[in-house]
């Protein structure tokens, strides 16, 4: 059941509007009809808001924007790209990690805390488009509502004053530049950095130091990646 209730007080008076509730009513009603044919959902429904509740809105500096959640057992955690701690780091984290050392002329430094948590307290906001995904099946949760409540999410933090850094990583996360203002906004745009696609672009692509570069000549401190 999504817990709308468990939402942090800030983003909860910014996107639950009655219309909004009325989407997550009826996105509820697809999660509960497709746990009941005994497919597994992917996070815990309790950790759908995960990323919102660690970064209030006042307080993100980057949004790192994804597209669904990981599908195998045991590594969605609410976060997009992060991996609960005890979990082996998958390649798409792998090759994020890569481009940081890379970018920042850091050469094989010991790999991060795979929760990624120390970015989250620095005020970078880990979001996916989508918040659900069928165990074992990448994708099947779009087109099913959750874009509407990420849209408003995106679309917020779009239009407010705060200069803001926006990675969109992937397609789906691309589509969502349209709902930001760009005059007083950094906006980045890479492949996703999934096997895949990195070497399309992801690798090199240099996001972090541009973030940094860009949070600096804003008179905001960096993020130490």
């Amino acid at each position: 059941m999504i817990q709308a209730q468990l939402l942090e007080p800030a983003w909860r008076s910014i996107l639950l509007t009655e219309t909004m509730l009325n989407h997550l009513a009826e996105l509820d009603e697809f999660l509960a009809a497709t746990r009941a044919t005994g497919t597994t959902v992917y996070p815990e429904s309790e950790n759908f808001f995960n990323a919102l509740n660690a970064v209030p809105p006042s307080q993100v500096k980057v949004v790192i924007l994804g597209q669904d959640p990981y599908h195998s057992e045991g590594l969605a955690n609410g976060f997009a790209f992060a991996v609960p701690q005890s979990a082996k780091p998958p390649p798409s984290l792998r090759n994020i990690i890569s481009e940081v050392q890379r970018d920042l002329g850091r050469g094989k430094a010991p790999f991060p805390k795979h929760d990624l948590m120390p970015w989250v307290e620095q005020g970078v906001l880990l979001l996916n488009t989508v918040l659900s995904v069928a165990k074992g099946l990448a994708g099947s949760h779009h087109d099913r509502g959750w874009a509407f409540f990420t849209d408003a999410v995106i679309a917020h933090l779009g239009a407010r004053a705060a200069p803001t850094v926006f990675m969109l990583w992937g397609k789906a996360a691309q589509q969502k530049a349209r709902l930001i203002q760009r005059d007083q906004h950094l906006v980045l745009t890479a492949p996703h950095p999934s096997p895949l696609s990195v070497y399309r672009g992801f690798s090199g692509c240099g996001h972090f130091s541009q973030c940094n570069r860009f949070l600096i000549d804003q008179g905001q401190a960096p993020i130490d990646w």
